[in-house]
C-alpha cells in the first residue's frame, strides 16, 4: 500500500514564495494585494524581497497569501471545510480541478469585500457584548466567610 499523498495536484507543489508573490505581484499589483489582503508589507514601501522577508517569519501573513494565490490568482473553487483547514500547502486538490483564469479584481470590489467583513466583525461583537450582559458575575453570589 502506497501511504505518500500525491500534492502534484497543487498549483503551490513547487513554487516558492518568491515565485508566487512575483506572479501576483506582476499580475495585481501592489495596491490590490492590500485592498483585499491588509497585510501592512504590500502597503509601506513594497517590494518583493521586503514582502518574501515578512512572509518568510509570518505564517499566518504567508497562508493568506497561499490561500489568496490558489483562490483568486488559479481562480479553484473553494477547497471543503476538511482540507480548508490544512495550511495551503498541504491541501490535496482533486484531480478533476484545474487552475484557471485569475480572477478579475478591482478596488471598488476590494471595498465592497471590506465593508462585508466590518459588518459581520461588528454583529460579532454586539453577538459577544449581549451574551456578557447576560453571564452572572460568579462572585457576585459568593458567600463570605465570617471572621467569628
Amino acid at each position: 500500500m502506497n501511504n505518500e499523498i500525491n500534492y502534484t495536484n497543487n498549483p503551490l507543489h513547487g513554487v516558492g514564495l518568491k515565485q508566487l508573490l512575483t506572479e501576483i505581484v506582476d499580475h495585481y499589483g501592489f495596491e490590490i494585494l492590500f485592498a483585499y489582503l491588509n497585510i501592512n508589507c504590500f502597503k509601506t514601501r513594497p517590494s518583493i524581497e521586503s514582502s518574501m522577508k515578512f512572509l518568510k517569519k509570518t505564517d499566518w501573513a504567508r497562508e493568506k497569501v497561499e490561500n489568496f494565490y490558489l483562490y483568486q490568482f488559479k481562480n479553484l473553487p473553494r477547497a471543503s471545510f476538511e482540507q480548508y483547514s490544512l495550511p495551503p500547502r498541504e491541501r490535496i486538490i482533486p484531480d478533476d480541478q484545474s487552475p484557471g483564469e485569475p480572477a478579475k479584481l478591482s478596488l471598488e470590489d476590494a471595498e465592497h469585500l471590506q465593508e462585508k467583513r466590518e459588518a459581520r466583525s461588528t454583529e460579532r461583537d454586539h453577538g459577544k457584548r449581549d451574551h456578557m450582559k447576560k453571564d452572572i458575575d460568579p462572585w457576585a453570589n459568593r458567600k463570605r466567610k465570617s471572621k467569628y
